[in-house]
């Protein structure tokens, strides 16, 4: 109850603190340029101009306090030593290059990069495609998009009881291992079971984020102008022919920010992996190794910083990118 509390009273603090500033701080500038009298035209144009950073204000700020401040900070760190009171230039990037863990996660990486957005918006688009051609479209589209309503560290725990293990013969509580032993086969560790705990994990991932690409895809099919279909349609358009070769090409571009904006998020993927397995049994990513360094044991706050710098370097171009695909499509 006290935690409840203290979250509803942040929040009308934070609302009330908005209202406060809002009618206060244009008050303040209707006070020194008051909008009647005999400078009334030049008053107005001039808080016209001050106006708008009234708002913007306090947004800079905070996005330089906690955005930009923490960047900074880890690039000089990352330059740092293990206690950050010794400067030893780029040693944590070499070191980075040779560990063993550090190439792991890269090559984690880069296989959940290959897998997740590729089927998370294939079985988005197919998902989109069915459930607006079926009565009962709307209730389908609701239980594939419900997994996005939990955290990733609850999907994790749910996930962790299906593959959940028991010994041959003992009753099963993981609903796989449950199935597999009913069909009379044997038990397996799934989490352990390389290298396929990796896609094991994937999964998960995609089972939340199909519901996302689903939600976005919909709204662009829905887009596409009925006269190309029509047209498709009395020119003898088989259906595959009119998702594939007419449908598909209009939204490439909504498709490929999905596929980026999963990208992004599947290269900051830590929760799902830190609850399932914790990086073990050949399962490290980049941030759960970053974890590991910085909060672990000893900290060392240059070698984990440099990781986050390498995390950052990696989601950068393709969160440019993806701004520019977004202001494309709204021009």
């Amino acid at each position: 109850m006290e935690l409840f509390l203290l979250a509803v009273s942040t929040i009308a603090i934070g609302v009330l603190g908005c209202v406060a500033w809002f009618w206060g701080s244009n008050y303040v500038l209707d006070s020194i340029l008051p909008p009647r009298g005999p400078n009334a035209g030049a008053n107005i144009r001039r808080a016209g101009m001050v106006r708008p950073w009234l708002f913007l204000g306090p947004a800079i700020l905070f996005l330089g306090i906690y955005l930009v401040y923490p960047v900074l900070n880890s690039v000089w760190l990352s330059l740092m030593n293990a206690s950050s009171s010794r400067f030893v230039g780029g040693d944590n990037y070499g070191w980075l290059i040779g560990d063993s863990k550090f190439q792991e996660s890269m090559i984690n990486n880069f296989l959940w990069l290959l897998v997740v957005p590729a089927l998370s918006t294939l079985f988005g688009l197919i998902a989109a495609q069915l459930t607006d051609r079926i009565r009962w479209g709307n209730f389908g589209k609701s239980l594939i998009f419900m997994p996005m309503a939990i955290s990733f560290v609850g999907a994790g725990v749910i996930w962790k009881l299906i593959y959940e293990y028991r010994e041959a013969g003992a009753e099963q509580i993981g609903l796989l291992n449950a199935i597999v032993q009913a069909l009379g086969g044997n038990p397996q560790t799934w989490l352990s079971l390389q290298p396929w705990n990796n896609f094991f994990l994937m999964i998960v991932l995609v089972w939340i984020q199909t519901g996302f690409a689903m939600v976005i895809l919909s709204a662009a099919l829905r887009g596409i102008p009925e006269e190309t279909i029509e047209a498709a349609v009395l020119d003898g358009a088989s259906p595959w022919q009119i998702f594939f070769k007419i449908k598909v090409p209009q939204i490439m571009g909504t498709i490929a920010v999905v596929w980026t904006t999963i990208t992004i998020t599947v290269l900051k993927v830590f929760d799902i992996v830190f609850v399932m397995t914790n990086g073990q049994w050949g399962t490290q990513v980049l941030a759960n190794l970053m974890y590991d360094w910085m909060f672990r044991g000893t900290p060392d706050y240059g070698r984990g910083s440099a990781i986050a710098i390498v995390l950052m370097v990696l989601v950068l171009p393709i969160m440019i990118w993806n701004i520019r695909n977004v202001r494309k499509e709204m021009r």
